[in-house]
């Protein structure tokens, strides 16, 4: 079992196909106790939660770090590249819940692309996963503990006693269990979009449209004008901001082993979230330029309370949606950790990771999957404090597992078209491939914007794939759902040539 050898796992699957148990009808298998001892919760999440959910990856960038791009490429460059962005994501999320829907494994991405491009494919996906979902909850705990700060809250200052509070806390939560982890977050994800509402209703009644073009124009840039006062190429480097407004709804698929029924609820879930984000994206960034101007707000950290407070005076509104960016936050935090400890827990049951890692508790939480990804987010924050480098790293790994998913499902669609596939992407190959288009565009975009967070990420990567290449891939574990799953096809392609 710990060997995983290509013959071994493809006579695995063979029998499978045959229809007769690998080891008999013995008793249960070295392989069965491995797996015993790393069960998440089944069913603990309906179609509400996994909906939720996705909306908590990505809420806490409504309420800031999507505005920097006005910097990049005013009003006109950010609207087109978060246009572009959204048709990305929504593009993607169509893709991956047909993929999701024939394996619904915590592997997610990383099972997607394992299937479909081999060992190397999977760990190269799965790494990227794990860059994003280990570095944007560091970054959003120093965003967290500068929000705490600013509002004065219990005369805390923002530094590693904050961060630690909010790793402890929220990963205490999650070791609680699945269930209660995904309610916690649908409760203030819940506030959190509330507020952004309000915050639209609010600074609607503000709005001038000709101020969302008042940034100074640089003429010395190709295409340059008042509705792209930095050129056509602020578009490009508008990308990653444009992101920001989708960053994480991708992650859904990471609770397919704690979701009921999933080739049904999946599909559902994923595109509720991405309807919802695409309304609040194009609610929130109107509404935020349009009351105070595009100038007012592209350097703001707090881009809503600088819509709502002309002159710099707070107002009630203002205090209002300032406690409630804290609460987007918290929801985007708590969330990420969920997804980065199930694609952990994955790497690691299938042995590409240290195996020790997937273990779970009495209580079927992945417990060391949380506590490790936490203790290094923790030292990442505490020693850096440079929560926008964080986050623009895990934008390029986000970048490279996009388009390594997106290539996935061409690949399958086209390989094995005639797999089961009990949700079907509307338009086909065509989606993916435009989702993939723009992942390529977005993950070169990376470098005009912060190049030293981009060779963080491929270090980090070099890394990785060291590790992999003399180490892990010789010992994968073949009884692993996502491994199984490839053998499968393996073994299916040889029965049909025999």
């Amino acid at each position: 079992m710990a060997d995983g050898s290509e013959s071994a796992r493809t006579r695995s699957a063979r029998a499978s196909v045959d229809g007769a148990p690998p080891g008999g009808a013995a008793a249960p298998s070295p392989e069965d106790a491995y797996l015993e001892r790393r069960t998440l919760r089944r069913g603990s999440a309906g179609p509400l939660l996994l909906t939720g959910l996705g909306v908590a990856y990505v809420v806490s960038g409504d309420f800031s770090g999507w505005n920097f791009g006005l910097a990049e490429g005013g009003f006109g460059g950010l609207a087109i590249a978060a246009l572009l962005m959204g048709l990305m994501y929504a593009c993607m999320v169509f893709a991956l819940a047909e993929l999701a829907a024939i394996l619904p494994t915590a592997g997610g991405g990383y099972g997607f692309a394992r299937r479909a491009l081999g060992p190397w494919g999977g760990f190269l996906t799965g790494t990227a996963i794990l860059i994003e979902y280990v570095l944007a909850p560091a970054a959003i705990s120093i965003f967290i503990g500068d929000y705490v700060e600013s509002l004065g809250l219990f005369g805390l200052e923002s530094g590693w006693p904050v961060y630690l509070a909010c790793f402890a806390i929220f990963i205490g939560i999650h070791l609680w269990g699945v269930g209660e982890a995904l309610r916690f977050s649908l409760v203030v994800t819940a506030i959190a979009v509330a507020a952004l509402l309000i915050f639209a209703v609010g600074a609607f009644t503000d709005f001038d449209a000709d101020s969302l073009n008042n940034i100074p124009v640089d003429h010395s840039a190709f295409g340059a004008g008042s509705w792209l006062p930095f050129g056509l190429l602020g578009i490009w480097a508008s990308f990653p901001f444009g992101m920001w407004f989708f960053l994480g709804v991708e992650g859904v698929p990471l609770a397919a082993e704690e979701t009921r029924d999933p080739a049904r609820t999946l599909p559902k879930a994923m595109a509720w979230s991405m309807g919802i984000l695409l309304l609040l994206a194009l609610v929130t960034f109107l509404a935020a330029t349009g009351a105070r101007g595009s100038g007012a707000v592209q350097d703001a950290g707090n881009p809503l309370v600088e819509a709502l407070q002309p002159g710099g005076k707070a107002t009630v509104l203002s205090r209002i949606v300032n406690y409630a960016g804290l609460a987007g936050l918290v929801a985007s935090f708590f969330s990420l950790i969920f997804a980065g400890s199930r694609q952990l827990f994955a790497l690691s049951r299938a042995g590409y990771l240290p195996r020790f890692l997937s273990l779970t508790s009495s209580r079927k939480a992945p417990f060391l999957g949380l506590l490790v990804p936490g203790a290094i987010g923790f030292a990442l924050a505490a020693w850096t404090g440079d929560g926008a480098r964080m986050l623009n790293t895990a934008v390029f790994g986000a970048t490279i597992s996009y388009a390594l998913m997106s290539l996935s499902h061409i690949v399958l669609r086209r390989r094995e078209p005639g797999l089961e596939r009990p949700y079907r992407t509307p338009g086909g190959t065509v989606t993916s491939s435009i989702a993939f288009v723009l992942a390529c565009s977005a993950l070169v975009a990376t470098f005009l914007v912060d190049k030293d967070a981009a060779f963080i990420a491929l270090g980090v990567y070099a890394v990785a794939l060291a590790y992999f290449a003399f180490y892990s891939r010789h010992r994968l574990v073949a009884a692993a759902p996502e491994e199984e799953f490839a053998a499968l096809a393996e073994a299916e392609a040889e029965l049909s040539r025999d």
